[in-house]
């Protein structure tokens, strides 16, 4: 049988850590069919002196949205992903209702998010009629369960209003989601306690899915909040996922040395733990959670940059610092005149609070696994992850510092993430698995995108493959819309 596609004399990094080897690779439909002596194919491609590894699964996105709004996906693909798992930090297109406000269920966070959906097969259904460019597993989300069943109310739910949501929770888990996101430094997921989300976690328990978190505190709490993510995974008896482990504003840094030990005690007990970052020192998010109006942090809004602001739009990309001095304004008074105008609370903000050598801590753990945490608002300045993450990490860290080995940070983006995820026949370069692929060039692979230009698509991408299809080559967006919809440890959702 002849292939549909072959690699001639690629360095193939198969993702399991293993070293290269120099090898011919055929794919026929949407999977790999052959590994070394390889027929002639329809569609030769020459790969020496390329890098072709599995394609990369971001296992931090905030894609619900662009999905439907930017099914091209250009911000992942041309960075080589493959595969995003999304629902994070507690925010998820699904549980819905007929009327559900989007914008304020997720205060924009899941820009795009449109369609009468209410649960996960008729999200999928939704998705799949864009023809979407790469694939998709998702999470379910704490926030958007309470929102949907508790409204804006800040107290406990009654056993009623538990009921409700661990049964939401559960729908999502038998249509095919991946686990159970928290961000409990967010509304109204601060609002719960520990044993409310524990409670809904453990509906994970019955696919053996994760409990996946934006911890309740970052910064000058963080091991509190590690204690308090570990004391939940072990209540529900679940997988414990830590999303963009860091430690923020610099009285914190270093604390994640002891974050990581704590982990590993817990590992040791036999709990199941893992943890991703993203390599940039700057977080992003919604401006309007970090401040107290009545009391504004000026110590924060000194590291503040603006990525979308609505109602100011020509103060997006600056730093509030900057208009400030600019305007003669003070910058407490700033803040509140942003986040109180119309639509201020959909600006979007990037924070400076982060220490490189935290990142590079991170990265030295054994398994670390990386996540864009990209917000997919493409008006304004975006944070520069969302173009960037998977070329930083094999420019910066591994060509440039030598922070990891070439085939080391390829497991960390591929088999590492698809088993913890349970993508199924994916992250690895195996006979009969599915033939998510990216060509790259190791020796020029580097993000392009930054602050002040952070839609800049990364060089040394040659060509990724989604499901047996290029997708992209050599810059230019092929709209094979090949991307599938990800079950945890099933099938696809079919089309």
């Amino acid at each position: 049988m002849h292939p549909d596609l072959v690699f001639r004399s690629a360095a193939v990094f198969d993702g399991t850590g293993a070293d290269p080897q120099v090898m011919d690779i055929g794919v026929t439909e949407d999977r790999i069919s052959h590994l070394g002596a390889v027929p002639a194919g329809k569609h030769e491609m020459n790969a020496e002196g390329l890098a072709l590894a599995p394609g990369f699964i971001d296992t931090h996105g905030h894609d619900d949205g662009a999905y439907l709004r930017h099914p091209d996906m250009t911000f992942k693909l041309s960075q080589g992903v493959t595969t995003v798992v999304n629902g994070n930090c507690g925010f998820s297109a699904i549980p819905a209702a007929a009327n559900t406000d989007w914008r304020r269920a997720n205060g924009g966070i899941l820009a795009g998010l449109q369609g009468d959906f209410t649960d996960l097969e008729g999200y999928f259904n939704a998705v799949l009629a864009k023809a979407p460019a790469i694939n998709n597993m998702m999470l379910v989300g704490h926030n958007t369960v309470r929102s949907l069943v508790m409204g804006e109310a800040q107290s406990a739910p009654t056993a009623s209003q538990l009921a409700e949501m661990r049964a939401h929770v559960r729908r999502a888990m038998e249509q095919g989601a991946c686990g159970f996101s928290s961000g409990l430094i967010y509304k109204p997921g601060r609002y719960s306690d520990t044993e409310e989300v524990a409670a809904l976690a453990e509906e994970a328990k019955v696919t053996q899915g994760l409990y996946t978190t934006h911890m309740r505190n970052e910064g000058d709490r963080l091991l509190e909040a590690v204690d308090e993510a570990l004391r939940i995974g072990a209540t529900a008896g679940v997988h414990t996922h830590i999303s963009h482990h860091k430690a923020a504003g610099e009285p914190n840094w270093g604390k994640v040395t002891e974050s990581l030990q704590r982990i590993e005690a817990a590992l040791a007990e036999g709990q199941q733990v893992s943890l991703d970052v993203y390599p940039y020192t700057a977080g992003s998010g919604r401006m309007i959670e970090y401040f107290n109006l009545q009391n504004i942090n000026q110590d924060l809004a000194r590291v503040i940059r603006l990525a979308s602001c609505p109602a100011f739009r020509a103060y997006e990309g600056r730093m509030l610092v900057d208009i400030a001095a600019e305007e003669g304004r003070d910058l407490a008074e700033l803040v509140h005149s942003i986040l109180t105008a119309p639509r201020g609370d959909q600006t979007l903000c990037i924070q400076f609070l982060i220490d490189e050598k935290d990142i590079q801590t991170n990265l030295r753990w054994r398994d670390m696994m990386v996540g864009s945490d990209g917000i997919p608002n493409l008006k304004g300045k975006p944070h520069p992850r969302l173009y960037g993450t998977f070329p930083r990490i094999l420019s910066r860290y591994v060509r440039e510092q030598g922070i990891l080995s070439l085939q080391e940070a390829i497991r960390r983006m591929t088999s590492l993430s698809a088993t913890t995820f349970g993508l199924i026949d994916r992250g690895q370069i195996r006979e009969g698995h599915f033939a998510d692929l990216v060509l790259f060039d190791p020796k020029d692979i580097r993000d392009e995108a930054t602050y002040d230009e952070p839609q800049k698509l990364a060089s040394g991408i040659h060509t990724v493959v989604v499901n047996g299809s290029i997708a992209f080559q050599l810059g230019e967006h092929r709209h094979a819309g090949s991307g599938q919809m990800l079950r945890y440890r099933r099938d696809a959702f079919p089309k």
